[in-house]
């Protein structure tokens, strides 16, 4: 039997959760694509004029793409990354196997099973008829729950996995779900032009920082492949854990899901120095896109002050079945580095100006720690404030 991910029955699992934006065909999304390959290009400028960071990769390649279209280029990128895990789960016993299946969909799954079961009508009646499934099923079952969850909320993505042996002109894109986009201009009465351009902006930031920065794409994923790599895949931990922790009965010594989701709670003490590592970067890479979104092109968006303060609700404002998906990945970890990365990026720069900050590309040793991030003086302290003139 093989431990592989069943890709295709993944993209079916989305698409029966990620529904369909009635914007999609709208009239509204004549002028989205135009648009936005247009502001993408206005926008590096911007970013580099901003953040002195030249991308070495050419000009940002933007796609506008429906909920479908942003689901088919994550499911690419998984299975890209992931690649080494799913060969090493090959090994595992039938038992094994077979047991993961049955905790994970079984009656054995507990408490849980009521939390994460509705997460929409049709989709928990869709994944429930794989509970017999073998393991290539139910873990595409579980990425495509995923990805079609996230479909619905997802404005714009940088893709940075690079493969060196893919083809070049399918990677390094900038994507835009533009039903989402649509959808929130409508719902806020955000001004189009103005909203497109903040977000190419963000964009634009984190292709900088990865295309103009040479050593910090493959530093991020050689994290990402450490922490693959120590990956022991034991379904009884897995389901173990997160039993524990929804309900209460993990020591508030141990990690919990609010630290990073699952991983955090089947992490070895090893695996958190990584996830530590990666934390950090992650909390400075959103912190700068973020306060460089606001920045860049603010005399060009006299609305980016209401669209900072109405996204910034709207991430704190997950509720229900939301806020227990975003636990159990780690995205309401993800969200708090929003905020933690915008006071370090701040505090550096009020000590020591752009200059002091800067330091933060010049190689891996100099990144902050997660530690660091949240209390920024340590990091000065350490890498050395600028002297006064």
């Amino acid at each position: 039997m093989s431990a592989e991910v069943d890709w295709e029955f993944a993209r079916v699992v989305a698409g029966k959760i990620a529904g369909r934006e009635p914007f999609a065909d709208s009239y509204h999304g004549e002028s989205l694509e135009s648009d936005l390959l247009e502001l993408t290009t206005q926008a590096e400028e911007l970013v580099e004029a901003e953040t002195g960071l030249v991308s070495t990769a050419g000009p940002a390649k933007a796609k506008v793409t429906d909920r479908m279209g942003w689901v088919d280029a994550n499911l690419a990128s998984f299975n890209r990354l992931l690649r080494p895990l799913l060969g090493r789960m090959d090994e595992a016993t039938e038992t094994e196997k077979q047991q993961f299946v049955d905790t994970r969909f079984g009656q054995s799954l507990g408490p849980i099973g009521d939390i994460v079961g509705p997460v929409t009508d049709a989709a928990g009646e869709f994944l429930g008829q794989v509970s017999g499934a073998v393991v290539p099923r139910v873990a595409g079952a579980e990425v495509g729950a995923l990805l079609g969850w996230m479909s619905g909320r997802v404005l714009g993505q940088y893709d940075l996995l690079i493969i060196e042996d893919e083809r070049p002109e399918d990677q390094d894109w900038v994507y835009y779900v533009g039903p989402n986009v649509l959808s929130l201009e409508k719902r806020y009465g955000f001004p189009p032009r103005e909203f497109r351009l903040w977000i190419a902006v963000h964009e634009c930031t984190h292709r900088a920082q990865f295309t103009g920065v040479p050593w910090l794409r493959p530093y991020f994923l050689s994290l990402v492949n450490e922490l693959i790599d120590a990956v022991e895949p034991d379904p009884k931990r897995l389901i173990e854990a997160v039993r524990d922790s929804m309900t209460d009965r993990k020591t508030n010594t141990g990690p919990s899901l609010k630290d990073g989701g699952v991983s955090a709670l089947l992490a070895t003490p090893e695996q958190r120095v990584t996830m530590d590592k990666v934390t950090g970067l992650m909390s400075l890479l959103e912190g700068h896109g973020d306060i460089t979104m606001d920045r860049a092109a603010n005399h060009l968006i006299p609305s980016q002050a209401r669209f900072s303060r109405v996204m910034s609700q709207r991430r704190k404002n997950a509720s229900g079945v939301s806020k227990v998906i975003r636990r159990l990945t780690g995205m309401e970890a993800k969200l708090a580095q929003y905020e933690e990365g915008e006071q370090f990026v701040n505090a550096v720069e009020a000590a020591g100006g752009r200059e002091l900050f800067d330091q933060v590309w010049s190689g891996p040793e100099s990144l902050p720690t997660i530690d660091e991030i949240r209390s920024p003086d340590l990091w000065i302290s350490r890498v050395g404030a600028p002297s006064p003139a």
